[in-house]
């Protein structure tokens, strides 16, 4: 697979077509319309999809929008980041840390009930 980008076209409401470099990363856009504004083009790397005994819990993906403007300092690095469906937020490296840190913690959370569940259940499993 190449890491090169390739230059795409996408027809805009606003701009008309816009020509772009897309990230190798990219999964395409097979969800934009001609009708989508210029900045609702978004870049999306391929799902991470996190389930649990055949439920879904989450998505997260890579994500960039390259014609976005954010007039706030701290949300400006959020492109391009990692889209949570578990939080619904984008997230730059050191967000991303900090999550994967809370689930970790929630994770250990979750085994010392399981053991709390073991004794009240008598050390059945």
């Amino acid at each position: 697979m190449s890491t090169e980008p390739r230059a795409i076209t996408l027809a805009t409401r606003d701009h008309g077509d816009v020509t772009l470099d897309e990230p190798a990363w990219c999964i395409g856009h097979p969800d934009h319309q001609p009708d989508n504004y210029r900045a609702d083009i978004l870049h999306q790397g391929a799902d991470v999809t996190l389930t649990f005994r055949g439920h879904h819990i989450a998505d997260a993906s890579l994500v960039q929008s390259p014609f976005t403007e954010i007039d706030v300092p701290e949300l400006s690095s959020l492109t391009p980041g990692v889209s949570v469906s578990l939080i619904g937020r984008t997230l730059d490296p050191a967000g991303l840390y900090s999550l994967a840190a809370a689930l970790d913690g929630y994770a250990d959370q979750l085994r010392d009930m399981a053991d709390q569940l073991s004794t009240l259940l008598g050390g059945a499993e």
